[in-house]
């Protein structure tokens, strides 16, 4: 079976930009000519590789083939950095192209210590980060939507290797208005079933974790809760008193100084480790992206 790489890319840009207007686009082609690779790869696979909704998605067997689809682009842009294919700028100057990775990463690591660890490599990579709770980032992975990812999984998924990164501590934070409303006495279980917490989104178990450790029959308790997905803004809301919440210690200590917020329980916490999983490809670039993250993990986080 022959694969056409501008076939593959076709593919990519479809699922990545969600419709054949938008892969034409970027792929400076009509959606005919975007149409018919699409049929030409379908054609040579023998399988139907997208469902035509609004967005396009792949079906099974495309999400095989649209994984080895940005495995080879990948290794294309490296190549062509390597070679020293450029592209000339809006003052005339030649500068090579540099490729595009796509990435998982968990919000509060974006927040705290992903994102000053990649930005010295901005000059050498283009960056499509994806953000998931560190539990399902893995999933992003598998399915070929990134190249690597941030994730708690000691696992590597097939064709992939895995890198231990280090822990995350969280501990239960409290305002201090908030903490005399709902906790005068403490942190109690009869003050834990009734006092609001703010949670990240549907998929982010931590508050609820440290409830069923603390709870009688904590997996059963149902407290009011307020849904901010947003590091920042989680950890505003919980400031401004909507809840308590579950903050990383890497922002602890300032919060904790201006006395904009306190613990519930010092001696109360959650630790997430956190692994990078990438593809095993021979990739300079993405190669320097693991190593940025896995130096600023280690120096940032808890063994």
């Amino acid at each position: 079976m022959d694969l056409d790489l501008a076939q593959l890319r076709a593919l990519n840009a479809a699922v990545s930009t969600g419709s054949l207007d938008g892969a034409a686009r970027l792929l400076h082609l009509t959606p005919s000519a975007v149409s018919q690779r699409l049929r030409a790869l379908e054609v040579a696979t023998g399988r139907v590789l997208l469902v035509r909704s609004r967005p396009v998605r792949p079906t099974p067997s495309g999400e095989v083939v649209l994984r080895l689809a940005r495995q080879i682009e990948l290794l294309a842009d490296d190549t062509l950095v390597a070679l020293g294919t450029a592209i000339t700028g809006d003052d005339g100057v030649l500068t090579p192209r540099p490729p595009t990775l796509a990435l998982a990463v968990n919000a509060d690591s974006l927040a705290t210590w992903a994102l000053p660890a990649l930005a010295p490599l901005a000059d050498e990579v283009c960056l499509e980060l994806h953000r998931d709770d560190e539990e399902h980032t893995t999933a992003l992975l598998r399915d070929g939507t990134v190249v690597a990812a941030v994730t708690t999984d000691p696992d590597p998924l097939p064709g992939c290797s895995v890198t231990r990164l280090g822990t995350m501590r969280y501990r239960p934070m409290v305002a201090p208005r908030a903490a005399r409303r709902w906790f005068p006495d403490g942190p109690t279980p009869a003050a834990l079933a009734r006092a609001p917490v703010v949670v990240f989104d549907a998929k982010d178990d931590l508050q609820h974790r440290w409830l069923r450790s603390r709870l009688p029959g904590g997996e059963d308790a149902d407290p009011p809760t307020h849904q901010v997905p947003s590091s920042a803004e989680f950890r505003s809301a919980v400031r401004l008193g909507l809840g308590w919440g579950m903050l990383p210690d890497l922002h602890r200590a300032d919060d904790e100084a201006a006395g904009h917020l306190v613990v519930l329980d010092p001696d109360a916490f959650v630790d997430v480790t956190l692994h990078w999983q990438q593809w095993k490809l021979r990739s300079p670039a993405l190669d320097r992206v693991g190593e940025a993250l896995t130096t600023a993990a280690r120096r940032l986080l808890l063994p």
